[in-house]
């Protein structure tokens, strides 16, 4: 009975957020949003500033970090480098463009407001990254993701989830985090081990996993098989001082060069479904509806200003790179968003102390919203520029 009793709470807890995202989902499938604002929605309702139902929030962003390490394990299995490289220019570029104009925008918006320098730098970055989960699923579902203008847009996407190991370096150095010699010389020597793994891929094309082919038929090993090699290189990683994410997208690319090994995206992917859930819930738990009450009006003027610097700025540079002004004028508007990964910098940057509660309130309501919004501005672009899915076989 005791156990019984202890287990209620849980059990509770399970079954209305399972319910809950049920609802919620078929409802936003039908306004042609994704999950991802069904799950932020939900910890917006359960969460301190709804309901108040989720008293142990700890728990569900600690299974959130979870759902990361394989979002990018994920992201990373997308990546075939020798395929990546051919667009190097394009997903360099663009990238470093969006950051250096991002943070240039910030940086003249921060000296009228009085902000630090560190604090203008992190929101720079928060706003230049992408969402490569909603993106990747609109590109899915519209059926453009191996035309050319897809693939140029996961270019970027890809680029940028690469992006985010140096600039949380760089946040932590904005923040007065110093590292001991002996941790530099560690975090070189993993950075150069990944380095040697990445030419390795690049120069044979296509790697063999030991054991694959034994296990190809049996689902039990498979499932274990598929949990190590994603966090086996997430533990890697952290031995040598680095992300754990960065082990696990880098795992990714791995398995993306074992040709033999597709079953491992069908192992997993039910426990990505589950994890990267509960991360975007910890993040609607965290979201404060009073403070975006209060705040309405700097936070939708800031959305419309990253929508609108976000998205010219990408169909100039697709422009640049041979699309034609209706491809790359989708392909802005579905790079406009600020993505999931920038949740990431946010929380570090506040744990850093360079950004305080007032900054992170701002940015974790700005991000969540610019999600929100993003199908529907991109629905928009598609009415004025008359792109029609019927000639997304001219585009590849």
């Amino acid at each position: 009975m005791f156990l019984v009793s202890s287990l209620d709470p849980v059990i509770i807890l399970v079954a209305v957020l399972a319910l809950l995202v049920i609802g919620i989902s078929i409802v936003l499938k039908k306004l042609n949003q994704t999950y991802i604002v069904g799950y932020i929605l939900v910890g917006v309702i359960l969460g301190e500033y709804g309901l108040n139902v989720v008293k142990d929030a700890e728990s569900i962003h600690l299974l959130g970090e979870l759902g990361v390490i394989l979002l990018l394990f994920f992201i990373g299995m997308e990546i075939n480098i020798v395929d990546f490289l051919k667009r190097w220019k394009l997903a360099v570029i663009g990238t470093l463009s969006q950051i250096g104009l991002s943070v240039a925008l910030i940086l003249l918006i921060g000296y009228y407001f009085d902000w630090s320098f560190a604090r203008s730098v992190v929101i720079g970055f928060v706003i230049a990254l992408s969402s490569s989960a909603i993106v990747i699923k609109l590109l899915q579902d519209k059926k453009i993701i191996e035309t050319k203008i897809g693939k140029n847009v996961l270019s970027i996407l890809l680029a940028q989830d690469v992006a985010l190991v140096p600039l949380l370096i760089i946040i932590s150095q904005l923040g007065g985090k110093s590292e001991s010699l002996e941790h530099i010389i560690l975090m070189s020597i993993g950075a150069i081990l990944i380095i040697g793994i990445l030419i390795y891929i690049y120069i044979k094309g296509a790697i063999s996993l030991p054991f694959s082919k034994r296990i190809e038929r049996d689902h039990e090993l498979q499932v274990f098989m598929a949990i190590f090699l994603c966090f086996g290189g997430a533990l890697t990683t952290l031995i040598f001082g680095l992300s754990a994410a960065l082990g696990a997208f880098v795992g990714g690319i791995i398995i993306n060069a074992a040709k033999e090994a597709d079953w491992i995206h069908d192992t997993l992917h039910s426990f990505r479904v589950l994890f990267v859930s509960f991360f975007f819930i910890s993040v609607g738990l965290q979201i404060d509806l009073t403070f975006i009450y209060n705040n309405l009006w700097s936070i939708m003027t800031t959305i419309f200003v990253v929508y609108i610097t976000n998205h010219l700025l990408n169909s100039l540079i697709l422009k640049v790179f041979s699309c034609n002004w209706k491809e790359a004028l989708l392909g802005g508007a579905l790079l406009a968003q600020i993505g999931e990964l920038s949740f990431l910098l946010s929380s570090t940057a506040f744990g850093l102390g360079i950004i305080e509660a007032f900054g992170y309130n701002f940015t974790i309501s700005l991000i969540s919203l610019t999600l929100v919004i993003s199908p529907f501005w991109i629905t928009l672009t598609e009415k004025l520029t008359g792109f029609k899915q019927k000639n997304n076989t001219d585009l590849s």
